[in-house]
């Protein structure tokens, strides 16, 4: 797990070590992704500048060291990630006479592209990687991503240049970085957390799609090309058009030899390594078989809460007992947690409202204290349908998709006539004449839930509404407008019609690589560890897609055939819970120990001076929540972190200013 950046200056007026000075700065603002090393590649002829930082995990000697160049000397390369299959892969270059210096993947990926051709070569790669590939014999760049965006790489031109980095902290350090604000891109994010690829906060900078080859051929002039080299939209069409025909014993026994493989060969490092481990399906799945090819107890990790609403670490504790890892829990404090939230910022480097945010940080730092790898059992819910949302929206569109839809929206309208406080108002005022199963909380809310889904034009459109954060994004974003996405553009979903499928295709296109995927990734390299994720090796993803509804949801749960492999294992006691969300208790601190942080964030004057978000609705939200009349944690969280990186952003570039005049001011006329 390492940091690139990168450059090519198109008017080639830098010489070589101005073109090192710049990329090294770019690198070292990456030093929490690769701690144990750093190195620069120019070539001031072509304009091309490459860095590197490392975090050393296979290979630790100096022939590791990047950027590296191809045994010919033909491909300059900078890499972040892992190549699992590098072994099998070297055997089969020995076999056809290759010899090789060292023992890293990264080696191996050159003697790949220097056989094979770079789009060839990446299509043979099993792992996680986001690289910078200079050939210098065609005079071409390459930038490109693995197949779920497992690693992060933006992208972008700043005039003559073209910048790319894993981290846009690594752009900025660029001195001809522009950091203008794209509110497009801001209205996707009050609509969902997060900004999906290809957009980033900054106006010209994208994010490499997924699965996907960037050339860039500058002695032409021309325009990038974007090459799909795996495709999950056609994953997705394809398991739908084969699906398996095997009995269920078959899949299972199929889904555990894939599995088992693909937790070996993650498996593979030179430093300590462990797991993360919550105590549910998929982290637990990815322990027992983690423990099951180890003659050594697995180190595993888990954080604790006070508050028993959100607290996973008795379970966790008696899968690790079961399974006889060496385990190592944490109990964290409110004040340990919120102590985090200074720090999303400069984690993320753009706006993020995943509140998971928070207990996963604790998490990696916790395991960085005895390892430098962490396997994980993140897109189970993805892959096997383990969201609850998945089947209470297939439940709630069974019920009202079957009523008209004018009917519907006068059903909406009479529910939205009294407000959310006034329907628990009434409810408290009755409850004592009312059966127990009855007596819910928060009804109030509930029924505004419900008024909100009732006039969905269809089964899409209402899943479109369960994700959506700001009813009206656009309204919100001052100068806004919202791209297409998968969940608002049907063409980008392909010939998938089930409710269920197309709900797991958009998580597994969106919310899985820009939100989870950014989450743990950035969690992990805050304090340089490295996190691995053996359910997205491919393999298992498309026998995933290639599996009925029926082994998936079941008994109204997700990930039945998942939960049959752990049962292999584990009793099934030990994991038969309902499922837990990574959470903390964000509303009540809103109203508590965050409220003055929160106050001074979401004032009308400074809102009005920024002159990016209308105050109206935020105001409005803020003052409900802090009466108690409705929980908006969701929405307002979204605001909260787009105002701290906002603040972050202005404090850096005012840094920079004051830094650029001293800077003047000390050097001779």
């Amino acid at each position: 797990m390492c940091g690139i950046s990168g450059f090519l200056d198109t008017s080639r007026h830098r010489g070589t070590e101005e073109l090192r000075d710049i990329v090294l700065g770019m690198a070292h603002s990456l030093q929490h992704r690769g701690p144990d090393d750093f190195g620069a590649w120019v070539d001031a002829a072509s304009g091309i500048a490459l860095g590197h930082r490392r975090l050393s995990i296979l290979d630790l000697s100096p022939l590791g060291h990047q950027p590296m160049l191809s045994a010919s000397g033909r491909y300059a390369l900078s890499f972040n990630g892992e190549i699992y299959n590098f072994r099998a892969l070297r055997g089969k270059l020995e076999a056809l006479g290759h010899t090789f210096r060292g023992h890293s993947d990264t080696e191996v990926m050159l003697a790949c592209f220097s056989r094979w051709g770079v789009h060839q070569a990446v299509k043979l790669f099993t792992g996680m990687f986001a690289f910078a590939l200079w050939d210098r014999e065609a005079r071409l760049l390459h930038l490109a991503r693995d197949r779920f965006g497992e690693k992060p790489l933006y992208y972008g031109w700043m005039g003559r240049t073209l910048l790319f980095a894993s981290e846009l902290k690594a752009l900025r350090a660029h001195p001809d970085f522009k950091g203008d604000i794209d509110r497009d891109a801001l209205s996707l994010y009050f609509r969902y957390g997060y900004i999906p690829a290809p957009y980033s906060i900054y106006r010209g900078i994208s994010k490499i799609l997924p699965g996907t080859v960037l050339t860039l051929a500058p002695e032409t002039g021309s325009p990038p090309t974007v090459t799909p080299y795996w495709s999950l939209r056609a994953v997705a069409e394809q398991g739908n058009a084969n699906p398996f025909t095997g009995t269920e014993s078959e899949a299972v026994a199929r889904l555990d030899e894939l599995l088992r493989d693909a937790v070996k060969l993650q498996m593979e490092a030179d430093v300590p390594l462990g797991a993360f481990l919550s105590g549910g399906v998929d982290s637990s799945t990815i322990v027992a078989l983690m423990q099951a090819q180890s003659a050594e107890p697995v180190r595993t990790f888990s954080i604790g809460f006070h508050e028993a609403a959100y607290d996973e670490a008795p379970y966790a504790k008696a899968v690790a007992k079961h399974l006889g890892t060496a385990h190592t829990e944490l109990y964290v404090t409110p004040e340990e947690a919120m102590a985090v939230i200074p720090r999303i910022p400069t984690l993320y480097d753009e706006p993020f409202a995943d509140p998971s945010q928070i207990p996963t940080f604790l998490v990696a730092q916790l395991a960085r204290r005895d390892v430098t790898v962490s396997l994980s059992g993140d897109a189970g819910d993805e892959l096997f349908a383990g969201y609850n949302v998945y089947f209470w929206g297939l439940r709630v569109w069974s019920h009202i998709g079957r009523i008209p839809r004018p009917l519907r929206a006068l059903s909406a309208r009479g529910l939205t006539m009294l407000s959310p406080a006034s329907w628990d108002f009434l409810f408290r005022t009755i409850e004592p004449i009312l059966p127990q199963r009855l007596r819910k909380r928060n009804l109030g809310s509930k029924f505004k839930a419900i008024a909100d889904l009732l006039p969905a034009e269809n089964a899409e459109a209402l899943y479109r509404t369960i994700l959506t954060h700001w009813e009206a994004p656009t309204s919100l974003v001052i100068g806004g407008s919202e791209p297409p996405t998968p969940l608002t553009d049907r063409t980008q979903r392909g010939n998938l019609s089930g409710l269920l499928e197309c709900m797991m295709y958009t998580d597994a296109m969106m919310y899985l690589p820009d939100d989870i995927l950014v989450k743990v990734d950035r969690a992990g390299m805050g304090v340089s560890l490295e996190t691995r994720m053996p359910l997205l090796d491919h393999r298992v993803a498309e026998f995933a897609w290639q599996l009925p509804d029926s082994m998936k949801i079941r008994d109204g749960r997700g990930k039945w055939i998942l939960r049959q492999v752990l049962s292999r294992y584990i009793p099934p006691a030990l994991i038969d819970r309902p499922k837990m969300g990574f959470g903390v208790p964000i509303d009540a601190w809103l109203r508590g120990p965050l409220k003055e942080w929160a106050e001074s964030l979401l004032d009308e004057k400074r809102l009005k001076h920024q002159g990016l978000l209308n105050p109206d609705p935020i105001r409005g939200l803020w003052g409900e929540h802090l009466s108690g009349k409705h929980d908006w944690n969701i929405p307002l969280w979204d605001a909260l972190m787009f105002q701290a990186w906002l603040e972050h952003e202005q404090q850096t570039t005012l840094n920079e200013t004051l830094g650029e005049a001293a800077l003047e001011a000390a050097t001779p006329q």
